[in-house]
């Protein structure tokens, strides 16, 4: 009976190591040349080899390329809500301070390159399908992740008591997350125009290696490209909340009145 708790509050210590915030930006900042230069040549290196060398598919012929693009986007679109998830998590049980500027930081990454993957998406699907759009089960579950992110974006900021809006946008984040297992398994519960994934953790991929290797160096491009955006503008919200909180010490505001009495 006394386990349970006691994970909770040793896993409570773990994630507040980092809730410092001198701490964190010390962290941040040793982390973002590792996370911000891979990014950049990973994504050149893994766009380039799949746009202009790979091959062509036999059945899509030059319109599989968008896959390099695509399928990085799709799966940070949900990795990203998922992320949220986790800063729900952490903000309503543990009080995590930092859980709630890094949700509202990831909230506008996360509904632009889910805004990607519905764009190229829908590219993908003219050469393929005859038209730019259908209401196709994984198209639709993403489509309704891209309104939960804009959900998430307005709500968090929709109250004059920052707190209220945190709370808020935690518990979408959390009902949200119900929406990530329907998107991906979407093809499999349903019969829909989508094809089936290539790449799954139970079987060996259906692609040849030509096109999964730059596949794959672009996903990862994709993923610290991601990783490193969200951590700068991070760093960069927990900079302005420390600036704020100096400004409106009380301390700075009695030097202020002396100095304005003076």
């Amino acid at each position: 009976m006394s386990a349970t708790p006691t994970l909770v509050a040793r896993a409570g210590t773990f994630f507040h190591r980092y809730a410092n915030p001198g701490r964190f930006l010390k962290l941040g900042a040793r982390l973002q040349p590792w996370l911000t230069w891979p990014a950049l040549l990973l994504t050149l290196a893994g766009l380039g080899w799949g746009l202009f060398f790979s091959p062509a598919d036999w059945q899509q012929g030059d319109s599989v390329r968008i896959m390099y693009v695509h399928v990085p986007a799709a799966m940070l679109a949900s990795a990203g809500y998922a992320g949220l998830a986790v800063c729900a998590v952490l903000s309503l049980v543990w009080r995590h301070p930092l859980a709630d500027l890094a949700a509202v930081e990831i909230g506008p990454v996360g509904a632009c390159i889910t805004a990607l993957c519905l764009a190229t998406g829908s590219l993908w699907g003219k050469p393929m399908w005859g038209t730019w759009w259908v209401w196709d089960a994984r198209l639709t579950s993403v489509l309704v992740l891209f309104f939960l992110y804009l959900g998430h974006i307005a709500l968090i900021r929709a109250f004059d008591d920052p707190q209220r809006g945190y709370k808020a946008a935690a518990i979408l984040a959390l009902a949200g997350a119900v929406d990530l297992p329907v998107i991906k398994f979407s093809v499999q519960w349903w019969n829909t125009l989508h094809q089936p994934d290539s790449i799954t953790l139970t079987g060996a991929p259906t692609m040849s290696s030509s096109m999964l290797w730059p596949l794959a160096l672009s996903t990862l491009g994709f993923s610290l490209g991601f990783a490193a955006i969200v951590l700068a503008r991070t760093r960069a919200a927990v900079m302005e909340s420390r600036i704020r909180s100096l400004l409106s010490s009380p301390r700075r505001r009695g030097g202020s009145a002396s100095g304005d009495a003076a």
